[in-house]
């Protein structure tokens, strides 16, 4: 968040016009427009506002907006809420609906961005929406840099009238080299600051708190170093297996769909220093010299694995290789997990142990902090080896909490030690409005704060402290795969991971206390 919204509280964004491309996509349909509707309802969508899906599916602006509305329906009645509101307010609707404009065509071919443009000015002069158009990429990868390429051409992101900006989802490139190259590609079209590389996990509100857990409280910052840290543990767990997307999964695993992006923004708001002030760029430049301090992983200090067949919350389910459009042998990891090192001041020595995989027990992500012990001494005598080094949690799926887990006397007439926990969750202490997380990420884009938004420099490091693992596992060999039953924690090579250490995993199923 900016210094402003600090300081005056989020007001409407600015006249505008929002271009999809991917309008009939599930992307558009699950997440971005459900954001969009829960921004209006909240107040916060402009005043003048325009709507434009762009896809090749043949359609009508009228035959659009019904699709979206009984898709996000459809999501209500199943008992799946986190789509949008319980219930889809008409008078919100209506006005959102009014605003939507279907384009159809090719995204390769002049035609589509010739149409759009003359859409995008009869739109501007008749809802006075000052030149500022948003395009939002919300297609495969394949196609960012054609995508760019052609509105630099036609001249649709030339910022001579009021703003342009473009959304780009990931993944941005496959490694190191295809990061730099579509970098490259992009920046031929726009400016830096014009980007937005839009990362979904930092628009959920404990991932945004981290910072202001660490900086605004003078109880955390001073003890957040390697002087009183013992080490760190971030978990994305997922129970579901890869839901009929066999071919992308093929040619994507694990690593690369979960690491450089989702776990290592985690690491980045959990390792960066103190900006001078929340501007994007201040906040942007700390991430970034985390990663140009991290060391690239080296393979014996990663793991990878793939689930076999198991039962997860009771239901048997399938070994990967044995899901649609995966190949026979298939040697796609699953599951990874790894030790990180930041070598600066404040984190030599603490290793980041990560771990991220499919067909685990639960869905569940969280950052653990573990500090060190308290010398023993004083205890020995009185179930000292009892005594649990303490814990800060922040859990930010499914619930958003965060909890302090530390000794603590138990009640009777000995001194006996008993580990306990002080529990924050925000749903205890907060109304929170609907979201699918995308909201805090679309209004951001909106009023052009690109504060929770990867820049060039951060992606290219990211990619460059995992490209190790990806050379080494590019190269065809022997595999144990399947080795771990789906429903487990994941492979025994991860635990002993950890092991070699002298340290252990949290589990993901919690103790009952928790």
């Amino acid at each position: 968040m900016s210094d402003q919204s600090l300081r005056r509280g989020p007001q409407p964004a600015p006249a505008c016009a929002m271009v999809i491309f991917g309008g009939s996509g599930d992307l558009t349909k699950r997440l971005v427009v459900p954001a969009l509707y829960n921004l209006a309802d909240q107040g916060l969508l402009p005043e003048r506002f325009a709507l434009v899906g762009a896809d090749r599916l043949a359609m009508d602006s009228a035959g659009w907006q019904c699709q979206l509305h009984d898709f996000i329906e459809t999501m209500i009645s199943s008992g799946r809420s986190e789509f949008a509101a319980k219930s889809i307010r008409a008078d919100v609707w209506q006005k959102l609906g009014h605003a939507m404009h279907y384009v159809e065509g090719d995204f390769l071919k002049d035609e589509l961005y010739e149409t759009l443009a003359q859409k995008l000015a009869t739109l501007d002069e008749s809802d006075q929406l000052g030149g500022n158009v948003l395009f939002y990429l919300a297609v495969p990868d394949r196609f960012f840099g054609p995508i760019v390429d052609r509105l630099g051409k036609h001249g649709l992101v030339r910022e001579e009238r009021g703003w342009q900006r473009v959304v780009i989802e990931k993944p941005f490139g496959h490694d190191l080299a295809s990061a730099k190259a579509l970098n490259a590609q992009i920046l031929k079209s726009l400016k830096e600051e014009q980007i937005f590389r839009i990362d979904h996990f930092l628009g959920k509100e404990t991932v945004q708190n981290i910072m202001a857990v660490r900086f605004a409280n003078g109880l955390f910052e001073p003890i957040w170093n390697r002087d009183r840290i013992d080490h760190v543990q971030i978990t994305v767990s997922e129970d579901i297996g890869i839901e009929h997307r066999g071919a992308f999964y093929e040619k994507t695993g694990a690593l690369r769909d979960m690491v450089p992006n989702h776990l290592f923004q985690l690491v980045a708001m959990t390792a960066m220093e103190p900006p001078v002030s929340f501007s994007a760029n201040a906040v942007r430049a700390k991430k970034a010299e985390v990663f140009g301090s991290a060391r690239p992983v080296s393979p014996d200090c990663a793991v990878r694995g793939q689930y076999g067949a198991g039962s997860v919350s009771g239901n048997a389910v399938c070994a990967y290789q044995n899901e649609a459009d995966v190949a026979a042998g298939s040697a796609v990891e699953t599951f990874v997990a790894l030790k990180l090192t930041i070598d600066n001041w404040r984190w030599a020595g603490v290793p980041f142990y990560l771990r991220t995989g499919k067909r685990l027990p639960r869905r569940y992500t969280e950052i653990a902090i573990r500090f060190k012990h308290a010398p023993f001494a004083l205890f020995e005598e009185t179930h000292g080896e009892a005594i649990e080094a303490d814990w800060l949690v922040l859990e930010i799926q499914p619930d958003e909490a965060i909890r302090l887990h530390f000794n603590a006397k138990r009640p009777g007439p000995y001194l006996v030690l008993d580990d306990v926990s002080m529990n924050f969750k925000y749903s205890d202490w907060f109304n929170q409005a609907p979201a699918v997380g995308y909201e805090t990420l679309l209004y951001d884009c909106f009023i052009g704060d690109g504060t929770l938004f990867q820049r060039a420099d951060q992606i290219e490091a990211a990619w460059a402290v995992v490209q190790p693992l990806l050379d080494a596992w590019s190269t065809p060999a022997k595999t144990d795969f399947p080795n771990y039953a789906a429903g487990s924690e994941g492979p025994e090579a991860a635990d002993e991971l950890l092991r070699r250490d002298g340290r252990q995993w949290r589990p993901i199923r919690p103790a009952s206390r928790d």
